[in-house]
């Protein structure tokens, strides 16, 4: 499958911001980008508005993202939210393994595979992030990080068991460095990583590789948004800051139409 085959991604984490109010204002105003028919267009908002913002995009062809979710369908986790939950409120996919989420939570690889396989259960699509900090960019240790990672949320994820998930599956390439930076990896140099990703995913999943989304992430912006979703094995991007910008983030979207 070429780059052109696979549905452009375009996903934004709006993270700790806007009350629900704000929010649905905000899904509103995004709704009334032009979309094109290949692209896929996804909101990540608060816990708290993610009911009134996916009743806000009902009739739109616009998804909505839990930021994080446990992998668990019910029990004694206080603040954690399952992935049912996650369902019946409206969402279609959700966010793990972000760099925040690890940094300041604790986040393992471990963890989000359990998480991929919960979210799989109930068919939400993971988002599952990975990305090396600026130090282990500067030891040359980029590849080697990727592979540790993707390993670990992979776990014994084999081929069958990728074939059933690989259209509901996403993996997101965020360098550490350059999130909320407004650092962004060169074109040419998110490439080499996302190729390296998509040949260790050829490896362990076989053809199915090639029909599982890889976005990027990191201080994407409406005036790099088309370069990097031009590469080839960059499906899409996962957008944070920028986000929050409706007219700057319709035109990301538009970018990845032209994609």
């Amino acid at each position: 499958m070429t780059h052109s085959a696979r549905k452009p991604l375009v996903a934004g984490n709006w993270k700790m911001h806007k009350t629900v109010a704000e929010s649905v204002a905000l899904a509103h105003a995004v709704a009334e980008a032009r979309v094109g028919p290949r692209t896929e267009v996804v909101l990540a908002p608060v816990f708290t508005a993610l009911g009134p913002v996916a009743a806000a995009l009902r009739g739109t062809n616009f998804g909505v993202a839990g930021q994080d979710c446990h992998w668990e369908p019910q029990g004694a986790y206080t603040g954690a939210i399952a992935p049912e939950m996650l369902r019946d409120v409206g969402c279609t996919h959700c966010i793990v393994g972000h760099s925040e989420r690890r940094q300041y939570f604790g986040e393992t690889d471990a963890g989000v595979h359990r998480k991929i396989v919960a979210l799989g259960r109930v068919k939400l699509v993971p988002i599952a992030c990975l990305g090396e900090t600026l130090a282990e960019r500067e030891s040359g240790a980029t590849f080697s990080v990727l592979s540790r990672q993707l390993d670990g949320m992979f776990g014994s994820l084999d081929a069958e068991g990728a074939d059933a998930l690989a259209a509901n599956l996403v993996v997101a390439y965020e360098p550490v460095w350059a999130i909320g930076t407004g650092r962004t990896a060169k074109s040419s140099d998110a490439q080499l990583a996302h190729a390296f990703l998509r040949d260790r995913l050829r490896d362990r999943l076989g053809d199915v590789a090639e029909r599982i989304r890889i976005l990027y992430g990191g201080s994407v912006k409406a005036d790099n948004a088309a370069e990097l979703m031009a590469q080839p094995d960059i499906d899409g991007v996962l957008v944070g800051g920028a986000s929050l910008d409706a007219a700057g983030f319709s035109r990301i979207i538009q970018a990845a139409g032209s994609s």
